[in-house]
């Protein structure tokens, strides 16, 4: 009579073990989860040498949906590993250069899924990631205050084994056969340990390899602060707060987390601006005038142009500066450069960008007179984008210059105001055929082609240096100039006549823009 009873305690028994038996099977398979956003040809290596019943894979990318990412996290999706194939060269998002497909991802999209708690899945059980893209652990800074290594380390936090390349990565379709003959060796992919064989796969390129950073580390403090600008768990108030918390501290955190600070700031709209909470906290930021010059100084003493003025704007957007203080530290600034003659590219892009105020012109005097000491065109360029008439006739006398980086700098100039004055395309077409070298002058007719001459008389002077050329460089350079012309204002037959009559033997013997030139008149 106890036979049912003990036939009903063994099945139970027998579920309990099946359902333990599914359960360890389900826990033992590893999760891959992919972000295809350009090639796919190393997620198929992956997917075609890792067994399927050790191995899942995910694709997170939904075509033609712009928040796969929160799809995915909503779906909370349980990552192992994670591999993410696309360009990265700027470091600023993975992206494609297909024509057929959209998607792409960006750091700072990461950064907030990672901070906000809002990703737990694809983010919290990683135990490697892959990234296949230029320059994703790159350990040196450009744009940003922290380098590329240093920001991917804060978004897979406690990831104990990242891949990436700290340069150029190889393509898709030669880092796919790499991927598959390393695979070939079944190693344990999502194990959490380096290993060595893939890198030595890689050893002919950038691949390197480092972990996520950990809270014992000496970067955690700054992660954490930078994650609390974009944790969505936090009113806009309570991120103004802490911004002021934070601009009240170590300074040289402050430069660190710069991006950071400008993201946040420029996310406030007006209408959240006006908030009574969030409007309450930007006053009492607004009054904290000792911070505010303890941070001005500090803007101040950036070696960099674009990074004191990158400053400056910030100051500017939290109501630090007015817009015409915001200018009176950029002539500040530009000022000291050229008292120390440190004016370059840079600082011409800088001024030539820049919007002008009403009250400028009084403003710019005293840079003027600095200006007008220095024997350099660099601060000439500078001062006549901000609108110096008398600067801008020396850059463009400088066209002319026997100085190389002179006339780099007149190059720069004319990227933002180009020659429109036909009476100053005539003045440059002349000076430039009484130019005694000839590296000079072909370098002068090099910047005045980019200027698109279409004034009748200035081509016709620049044809008439044809003849006296005393080198086949400074003649291409004329023709290069000539073949994007009208030729009717030219007289095609006597122009073509000139050319083939004086042109210079070349050295190399091929045919060169000269002979397309009297092809097109020809045909003309």
């Amino acid at each position: 009579m106890h036979t049912p009873s003990l036939f009903r305690h063994a099945l139970l028994v027998g579920a309990a073990l099946a359902a333990l038996v599914s359960f360890a099977a389900e826990a033992a398979t590893k999760t891959v989860c992919t972000i295809t956003v350009n090639s796919a040809d190393e997620r198929e290596m992956f997917k075609r040498h890792l067994p399927p019943g050790d191995y899942k894979f995910v694709e997170l990318v939904e075509r033609n949906r712009p928040d796969w990412l929160a799809s995915a996290c909503q779906a909370k999706v349980q990552c192992d590993a994670l591999i993410i194939s696309g360009h990265f060269d700027g470091g600023d998002e993975f992206y494609t250069d297909s024509n057929e497909k959209s998607e792409y991802l960006t750091v700072a999209e990461m950064e907030r899924a990672s901070c906000s708690d809002s990703c737990p899945g694809v983010f919290a059980n990683l135990k490697e990631v892959y990234l296949f893209g230029c320059n994703t652990l790159k350990p040196l800074p450009e744009q940003h205050a922290l380098s590329n290594r240093d920001r991917i380390r804060h978004i897979f936090k406690d990831v104990p084994v990242i891949y990436g390349f700290s340069s150029k990565a190889p393509l898709g379709r030669y880092a796919g056969p790499v991927v598959e003959r390393w695979l070939q060796t079944q190693p344990e992919v999502g194990s959490g340990k380096v290993n060595q064989k893939l890198l030595g796969a890689f050893a002919q390129v950038s691949m390197t390899v480092t972990p996520g950073i950990t809270n014992a580390d000496p970067q955690a403090k700054l992660r954490a602060d930078a994650c609390r600008f974009i944790d969505d768990r936090l009113s806009p108030a309570q991120k103004v707060e802490f911004l002021h918390e934070v601009l009240k501290g170590d300074l040289q955190e402050v430069r660190m987390l710069q991006e950071q600070l400008e993201r946040f700031a420029n996310a406030i709209g007006p209408k959240q601006r006006f908030e009574s909470k969030t409007a309450a906290a930007f006053a009492s930021l607004a009054r904290d005038q000792a911070t505010r010059e303890r941070y001005l100084d500090f803007a101040r003493t950036a070696s960099e142009s674009p990074a004191r003025m990158r400053m400056m704007a910030f100051a500017r957007n939290i109501g630090w500066l007015t817009p015409s203080q915001e200018q009176a530290e950029f002539l500040r600034m530009l000022g000291e450069r050229v008292a120390r003659d440190d004016v370059g590219r840079e600082e011409i892009d800088m001024a030539c960008t820049r919007e002008r105020d009403a009250g400028s012109e009084s403003a710019l005097k005293p840079l003027a007179t600095g200006v007008f000491k220095s024997s350099k065109v660099a601060p000439f360029a500078a001062l006549a984008c901000l609108g110096n008439a008398e600067a801008h006739a020396r850059v463009v006398r400088a066209m002319a210059s026997a100085d190389t980086q002179d006339v780099a700098m007149v190059q720069t100039y004319l990227r933002h105001r180009p020659l429109t004055d036909s009476s100053e395309m005539r003045t440059v077409a002349s000076s430039i055929g009484k130019m005694p070298t000839p590296g000079a002058q072909v370098r002068a007719l090099e910047t005045l082609a980019r200027q698109r001459v279409s004034d009748p008389e200035s081509l016709r002077e620049i044809a008439r240096l044809f003849p006296s050329a005393k080198s086949v460089d400074v003649q291409r350079a004329i023709a290069a100039i000539l073949i994007r012309a009208d030729h009717r204002v030219l007289g095609q037959a006597d122009l073509a006549r000139s050319l083939k009559q004086h042109r210079l033997k070349s050295p190399d013997g091929g045919s060169d823009v000269i002979d397309a030139l009297i092809r097109v008149l020809q045909a003309g």
